[in-house]
């Protein structure tokens, strides 16, 4: 492989690597979040009308950032039935094509989170509940989620055809 593209495979896995292993924590967020409204409500009678919606925003966050790392370490479910039993050389040649279809449907989600995230931002839409808070932030987010994961895909496409051809990257 040249140089370019082990470069190119490298910066993405370091990328996903610190943006996944950040994301990670969103959990404890969401821990935090989904404590503190019941205490809110009960304790200091004070119920959050913003509670829910922050944490699924942040659920949001933590699925789409950390694709790419979960990609990364091959962290997705995968459909075995013939696979286990396959050469190396033959599940990377099955890799690539799979690769391929992967990258051409992340395209076009990246194409549409694009889309969405102009709108939200052009428009200033707004979410419709009583707290109505702007979408844009979490379209944003999603967006850098759903390129990182093309990019991580892009990566591992190489990474297979690398070793479908006996080389290593």
């Amino acid at each position: 492989m040249p140089k370019a593209i082990k470069i190119f495979v490298r910066s993405v896995e370091a990328t996903n690597r610190v943006v996944g292993t950040i994301t990670m924590y969103l959990v404890f967020v969401m821990i935090a979040l989904l404590l503190y409204e019941p205490i809110s409500r009960t304790i200091f009678d004070k119920p959050l009308i913003w509670s829910m919606e922050v944490t699924q925003f942040t659920m949001a966050a933590y699925w789409l950032l950390g694709g790419g790392f979960s990609m990364m370490l091959k962290g997705h479910v995968r459909m075995d039935l013939f696979y286990g039993r396959w050469s190396e050389t033959k599940r990377a040649k099955v890799d690539t094509v799979t690769d391929l279809f992967l990258i051409f449907y992340l395209i076009f989600l990246f194409v549409g989170a694009y889309s969405s995230i102009e709108y939200a931002v052009i428009y200033g839409q707004k979410n419709r509940s009583a707290w109505a808070p702007y979408m844009a932030p979490i379209k944003i987010i999603m967006g850098i989620g759903v390129l990182l994961m093309l990019l991580q895909a892009i990566a591992t496409f190489f990474k297979d055809l690398a070793k479908a051809r006996g080389e290593k990257i």
